[in-house]
């Protein structure tokens, strides 16, 4: 046990001063062990793996889809803590993009809790179009939302949802890509630095695929919406961006 715990430290000293490579090869041994006493050790070993990966520049698909295969594999055996596991699973399928899977592990988890917490968070939905944002605003009310704020343009945006996270608040921000004067990617990227686990759903017309969608999915971003879209569409990016609270 000690000897992993000093292996695990050095590790993250590799990691801390980019040498990225011999930190993964470390995690990877760790999570390989773990793994034979079913232990959840492990998935977070994986989990650092796969930032290692990320640090270099390289696919980190591997690691974190070997993380969700262990936590579902884990979540059948372990009943007790069937909800945890599922959840782990769900957030490690939401970071590379596996969204289908992702929404039916969190589907799961919920199955497997006594009780779901009502928990009543503040939503800011930036957008310019007064249109969009009457439409957004209408949906959320249907769905049982009731802290409802919108601003139109990105500064707003930024200094809204500071002021939401100092007043210990734990916003989800429904935010349009293209703003009037702050770029909807920009504004993510700020918000995100700020507060890394935020949950951001990115409203826009452009295909999931373009450059900066991408480029902003990448900085964290919880979920994607496309224009035009349904309320059942704008439900499941919310349900999307309650994983990002996970882990």
């Amino acid at each position: 046990m000690e000897k992993d715990l000093e292996k695990f430290d050095l590790a993250c000293t590799y990691m801390k001063n980019d040498q990225n490579t011999t930190a993964r090869n470390m995690f990877m041994d760790l999570a390989q062990k773990e793994m034979k006493n079913n232990s959840y050790k492990a998935g977070l070993y994986l989990i650092l793996a796969a930032e290692c990966k990320s640090r270099q520049g390289k696919e980190k698909k591997d690691e974190l889809s070997h993380a969700a295969d262990f936590y579902l594999k884990l979540a059948k055996k372990d009943g007790k803590n069937s909800n945890y596991a599922y959840q782990c699973a769900a957030r490690c399928l939401l970071r590379i993009g596996r969204y289908d899977d992702a929404m039916k592990a969190y589907e799961e988890a919920k199955k497997h809790t006594s009780e779901i917490a009502d928990e009543k968070r503040p939503i800011v939905v930036v957008d310019d179009s007064p249109a969009i944002l009457l439409r957004v605003e209408n949906f959320l009310q249907q769905l049982g939302c009731s802290e409802i704020q919108t601003v139109g343009d990105g500064k707003s945006a930024i200094s809204l949802v500071s002021k939401l996270i100092k007043l210990k608040q734990n916003p989800i921000v429904l935010l349009d890509m293209d703003l009037p004067d702050v770029k909807g990617d920009v504004v993510a990227k700020k918000l995100l630095e700020s507060k890394p686990d935020i949950s951001v759903i990115l409203i826009t017309a452009d295909e999931k695929s373009t450059p900066r969608v991408r480029k902003t999915i990448g900085f964290g971003s919880a979920a994607f919406v496309q224009k035009p879209f349904s309320i059942n569409e704008l439900k499941n990016a919310l349900d999307a961006a309650r994983l990002s609270e996970i882990m």
